[in-house]
């Protein structure tokens, strides 16, 4: 006999019923690939209506322009942060499993909030952006920085830069026309260069090498790397900065033109950097420290070559290109990690390469000396944050998480005489006879060429050693070749590079400067006596 259900039991039997379905549909959104991309889309579609105004609370807040930060909604679990057409966010992208804001990031797994990464190449726009609280997170390089930390309008926002993203290595590149093999032929030539921008630090920091000035070349002003490149395939440009690849391609369009150097041989010229709004660091302490971290962890991961695929497809997708091009763009970078960080903002007190700290305050000073800021940007330690890099450094461990080494050099014969990038002639004073270094000349040194072998970390240094015609040809040769010698073993010893990163050379009284090889005059004895700082390729 067939037994009736009651009430009760139907109610019972129907919350069963909807919970088996509510579990089973949360197990499928959750653990499938498919239910996965319903819950991005989902996510997509909300944070698109949002940034469209549709969350009234959102477009009230963003739309204030306050130096206490953004006052977007407090509960906002979102970081919104600009990037341009470049290489270097490869491992933030790859760690964040795509551009868009999701629930599979691993910031989202192991950190607990989003990761907007947005495209904005107009630095204008993304600016303008910032200030009015709808980025957090903007991106910039170090030399650049003071243009960003010095204008009133902008300082009052407090820009403070929080992580080191990478070395520029290759994607920025000096190219030249026919007849101009040095940078010290360079003088007197014409230039297109976007002003003001990185292009505009690999140019001067070139020009000092050969112990040229700026106002030694005669600038043409662009807009953007782009348009130099355009400019360059003209007759009326004889040297244009610009990006890769369009040092290939534009070099490939012009007949006897070349490229000269590239960020493979100035290797430490071009950081990239994020910064955001002292206040909003402040106020998201958390949500910083673990954007920082996860994206070393990103960049750790990246030292494995069978990462770059999938990476290389978020960026291709980001930026509208193919995965090979995306590729390319990634070859031309060096990914900074962990100990890079610690090195960049000062914190290795062993460290003696460049730091951020000599690109920002050298560029605050230059800017204002050739007429592109009114005035000297604030220093250094009062526009970072190093709270981020400090608090990974007890959580990420292993070899994974080092700092780059540094390149090891070989020994060659045929260096002695192989062609010179550039030379520098740098007058050391010597006590008559002597090949030890005083005081005095380990600061002209430091002031005058350190700073030069630390950017070209990659190319060989030949030092030439020269003397007046005092005195005997086979002793002034021992002694140029001595004096060589204590000038690089000071370089070695003060700033820990290679023994086998320089070529010593003595010229004796063979090498006079120019117009004065009579030595007739004590002052072209003066001269005479000289060390040459020549870069060749490693």
């Amino acid at each position: 006999m067939a037994t009736r259900l009651t009430g009760f039991s139907k109610l019972i039997i129907t919350l069963l019923i909807l919970a088996i379905i509510f579990f089973a549909g949360k197990y499928f959104l959750d653990n499938t690939s498919v239910g996965q991309k319903i819950k991005d889309k989902a996510e997509q579609t909300d944070d698109s209506n949002m940034s469209n105004g549709n969350d009234s609370k959102n477009t009230d807040t963003n739309s204030a322009s306050t130096n206490t930060g953004s006052k977007r909604d407090p509960n906002d679990n979102t970081l919104r942060v600009q990037l341009v057409s470049w290489g270097g966010y490869a491992p933030g992208l790859y760690f964040n499993e795509g551009a868009a804001a999701n629930t599979h990031s691993r910031f989202f797994k192991e950190y607990g909030f989003k990761v907007d990464f947005k495209l904005e190449n107009d630095l204008i726009n993304a600016m303008n952006a910032w200030i009015a609280g709808e980025y957090d997170v903007l991106v910039q390089t170090a030399d650049a920085f003071p243009l960003y930390t010095a204008p009133d309008d902008i300082k009052a926002f407090d820009p403070t830069a929080f992580i080191q993203v990478d070395w520029s290595r290759g994607g920025d590149a000096i190219i030249v026309k026919r007849g101009i093999n040095t940078i010290n032929d360079l003088k007197g030539k014409r230039v297109a260069v976007a002003v003001p921008s990185p292009a505009q630090t690999l140019l001067i920091a070139s020009l000092e090498a050969a112990g040229l000035k700026y106002s030694d070349v005669e600038v043409i002003k662009t807009t953007d790397n782009l348009e130099a490149a355009k400019l360059f395939r003209t007759d009326d440009i004889d040297v244009a900065v610009v990006w890769s690849p369009d040092d290939i391609l534009a070099t490939r369009d012009v007949v006897g033109s070349k490229i000269l150097l590239t960020t493979i041989e100035q290797s430490h010229i071009i950081a990239d950097i994020m910064f955001a709004k002292k206040a909003y660091i402040n106020q998201h302490a958390d949500m910083i420290k673990g954007f920082y971290e996860g994206w070393m962890k990103g960049v750790a991961e990246m030292k494995n070559e069978a990462n770059h695929e999938k990476a290389a497809k978020y960026l291709a997708e980001l930026n509208g290109i193919s995965v090979d091009d995306a590729l390319g763009m990634m070859s031309t970078v060096y990914w900074t990690g962990q100990g890079d960080n610690e090195n960049f903002f000062g914190l290795n007190p062993n460290y003696k390469g460049q730091k951020g700290q000599d690109l920002y305050e050298k560029m605050a000073n230059k800017f204002v000396e050739i007429g592109d800021a009114e005035k000297v940007a604030p220093p250094w330690r009062s526009v970072i944050y190093t709270g981020a890099v400090t608090a990974a450094k007890n959580d990420l461990k292993g070899s994974q998480y080092d700092a780059e080494k540094s390149k090891v050099f070989t020994s060659n014969a045929a260096d002695k005489t192989a062609p010179a990038l550039s030379n520098k002639p740098v007058s050391i004073n010597f006590a008559t006879g002597q090949s030890a270094l005083t005081e005095n000349a380990k600061t002209i040194i430091d002031l005058q060429f350190a700073e030069i072998a630390k950017t070209f970390a990659n190319t060989k240094i030949r030092v030439e050693g020269n003397t007046d015609n005092v005195g005997s040809r086979a002793s002034n040769m021992t002694l140029s070749q001595k004096r060589a010698q204590s000038v690089a073993s000071y370089l070695q010893s003060q700033y820990g590079m290679d023994p086998n990163r320089f070529v010593i050379v003595g010229n004796g009284p063979d090498k006079p400067v120019q117009g004065c090889e009579t030595n007739a005059t004590e002052a072209c004895k003066a001269k005479n006596r000289r060390t040459d700082f020549q870069l060749i390729a490693g």
